[in-house]
């Protein structure tokens, strides 16, 4: 099983920057996109890649947030939320269930400036986890998305000037912290341990063509999934949004 996630700061955006051509090429079983910013209905003239059904979490404030899943290999049930009413109006996660495992698209709160909604931020994670460890009672759990957050100083090309901002908090990275406890693992660091892999750059002052960047986007996984993963990636040549994809494969 091939799933790919990516926060394509608006499907719309992403559309008219190739996004049906990178799926044609990419060809994974489950897509998961975050920040769509759009309903079923604003996209219905886009003719999406045969073979995939797709499921949409929108917010309900038009334009805002929203997540999204296209699955090739048919469900056999998707669930929008986390069961977090004040968490999910904001359309923020999406789950499908797989005879094998269950596969989460997630676009987690931001914490903004002068960390501003970092009480709602560590309220979303202790639900998430929640949820996840509620899932995983039945099988495994694969969450994967826009988790905002650099766990370690490795995961952004200046931590030390982005002590305490958000992204880079020591709550959030505590919260971080308790889905690694809890036993999910970050699949890309079990393939990769070296520096320099972001996902996410601003656009100002040509910070993605310098790599000034930060791993914010992760696949993580209930780690009774450890002996199927076969490669974990980061795409940061993939352009069309300011974050970029990033994947596992699972045998």
């Amino acid at each position: 099983m091939k799933i790919v996630s990516w926060n394509v700061n608006g499907v719309r955006a992403a559309y008219g920057k190739g996004l049906l051509d990178w799926m044609a090429a990419t060809k994974a079983d489950v897509y998961c996109l975050q920040e769509v910013k759009a309903t079923a209905g604003d996209v219905q003239h886009i003719v999406w890649p045969q073979g995939y059904e797709v499921f949409w979490n929108s917010a309900q404030k038009k334009g805002y947030s929203g997540t999204a899943l296209f699955c090739r290999r048919p469900p056999l049930a998707v669930v929008n939320g986390i069961g977090s009413p004040e968490h999910d109006a904001e359309g923020r996660a999406v789950t499908a269930e797989f005879d094998d495992c269950y596969v989460i698209g997630v676009y987690v709160p931001n914490a903004q400036p002068e960390l501003a909604r970092i009480t709602f931020r560590q309220a979303w994670d202790r639900a998430l986890l929640a949820y996840a460890k509620k899932l995983e009672k039945k099988k495994p759990v694969v969450f994967c998305g826009d988790l905002n957050v650099a766990h370690e100083e490795i995961d952004l090309a200046r931590p030390k000037e982005n002590v305490g901002n958000p992204g880079f908090s020591d709550q959030e990275r505590a919260g971080f912290r308790d889905f690694i406890g809890a036993g999910f693992v970050d699949t890309f660091r079990e393939f990769e341990q070296g520096p320099g892999h972001y996902s996410w750059w601003t656009y100002r002052a040509g910070a993605r063509a310098n790599n000034v960047g930060w791993r914010i986007d992760y696949v993580m996984a209930s780690a009774a999934l450890k002996p199927r993963f076969k490669r974990a990636w980061i795409e940061p040549t993939v352009m069309g949004s300011d974050h970029c994809p990033v994947g596992l494969e699972l045998t």
